[in-house]
This record gives structure tokens, sequence and C-alpha cells, in this order.
């Protein structure tokens, strides 16, 4: 099966590395007539637009911090300027920083909420409006994850802020279906990313070592890496996904609810 994007502009949040650089590479590779990467570094942005349009796909860069309210309407009407509308929407871009019931904070909680539930949520609704606007089809693809089943004492607001993400990933879906607008949500685990090796060596201080530790227990020997989550961010993206909307995939070595 070829899964293709051809003549479909994508947003891809979070693009500048991780996920959401990965999901922007292979949509490229996919075929999509337009790319709009967006995250908060200008120069790693610069840098993925230049490897985007080396693979023969039209790609362009818009600064914006999640956190602050004029970043959604202000990433579509980017990619509407430059590309004449929206296709698909990737909402890859997440606040991963780590706070329980007993030390979160208000100002805590209101910045997660903010960057990783009110941000889609808008992002969200710019792109449908444009969608509908034309009265054309969508395909909206959320990155949330595996904390949305409990998660870890210490990620507690993270995992609040994605279970939020993962309520709305299916009442839009529901919201939208006439619209012909499919919204479908990618339930991540353990992945392989830059701000992960970040965390894991010098936050919580496991060293260099950390990731030969943690691939060795793993059912399948090693992390998810970006690129698999592209993958099926573009199958997701892709009329081969069908009339598929509402579904959160678990994408994750365990299985939620198993013992063990």
């Amino acid at each position: 099966m070829d899964i293709r994007l051809d003549g479909k502009v994508i947003i891809v949040t979070g693009a500048t590395q991780g996920v959401g650089e990965a999901v922007a590479r292979l949509a490229a590779e996919s075929g999509a007539a337009g790319i709009m990467v967006t995250g908060r570094n200008p120069e790693r942005g610069k840098a993925v637009v230049e490897r985007i349009v080396a693979v023969g796909a039209p790609a362009a860069f818009v600064a914006a911090d999640l956190v602050d309210a004029s970043a959604p309407q202000a990433i579509v009407s980017a990619c509407i300027e430059r590309f004449g509308r929206v296709d698909g929407l990737v909402n890859a871009a997440a606040l991963t920083d780590r706070a329980s019931l007993l030390d979160g904070t208000q100002e805590f909680w209101d910045r997660m909420l903010i960057a990783n539930a009110r941000a889609p949520f808008f992002l969200m609704q710019h792109c449908v409006n444009d969608m509908r606007r034309r009265r054309a089809p969508g395909a909206i693809v959320n990155v949330l994850s595996v904390n949305i089943h409990c998660g870890l004492p210490s990620l507690a607001i993270y995992s609040a802020s994605k279970g939020a993400l993962a309520v709305l990933t299916r009442n839009i879906a529901n919201a939208h279906k006439e619209d012909r607008i499919r919204v479908n949500g990618i339930v991540l685990g353990w992945t392989d990313t830059p701000s992960e090796r970040q965390m894991q060596a010098v936050t919580l201080g496991r060293g260099e070592g950390w990731l030969e530790a943690a691939s060795r227990v793993q059912p399948f020997g090693r992390l998810l890496s970006p690129d698999d989550v592209g993958r099926l961010a573009v199958f997701l993206l892709s009329d081969a996904a069908g009339p598929m909307t509402g579904a959160l995939i678990d994408q994750e070595q365990r299985v939620a609810g198993a013992p063990g």
C-alpha cells in the first residue's frame, strides 16, 4: 500500500526536532504540497525547512511559542498566506515538565494546560474553520501520551493536559464528521527524542547510559523512535486512513491495563 499526501498542505507543531521534525520530513517524502514548520527555535526551524525543501517539498517556518495566546491564529494564518489553505494539522508540540500533586503550582498547571490543551484546541479551531469555509475534507492528528491512562505521580499535571487533549480529539471528531474532517490521536509511549534525552540524562541525573539501560528492559529492545511516530501520523493524515475518526491509537510496546 502506497501511503501518499500528494496535494496536501500540512501544519506540524513542534517540528524543529524530535517527533514533529520526523512527521514533517516524512510528510514531505510522502508528497505533501506544502509543510508549515513551527516551533520556538528559528535556527532549528530554518534547518528543518532546508532539509524538507531538499527532498522536493515546499516548506516554510513560523516561530511561535504555544503559551502565547496569539500563536494558534498566527500559525494558521501564516500557512494560509503561504500555501493558500490547510489540509492537515499535526499537534506534536508539548511541554513535558514534571510536577506531582504535592509540588504542583497554579503557575505550572496554567502553563502546561495552555501549551498542551488550549493551544491545540485553537489550532484545530482555526484549521477546521478554513476547511469548512472551503467545504473541503481534512485530517488532524493529535500526539497524546500513554500517561492519559494514569501517569507517574511526577507527571500528574502533564497527564491531565494530555487527557484533556484526548477528550477534545474525540469530541471534535464527532462534531465535524459530517464536514469530512477526521481527528485522531496517537497515544504515544516512551520515545527517544532530544528532549527526552535531556530530561533523562541531565534533569533526572541518569547520565549518558540511560538510553542503553532503558532499551534493555523494553519488550522490543528499544524505545520508540520519532520515525515510528511519523509513519503512523502520515498514515492518519492520508486518504489511506479512510473514514477512521475519533480513534485513540496506543503506539506503545506494552498493553494498557495488562498485568505487569
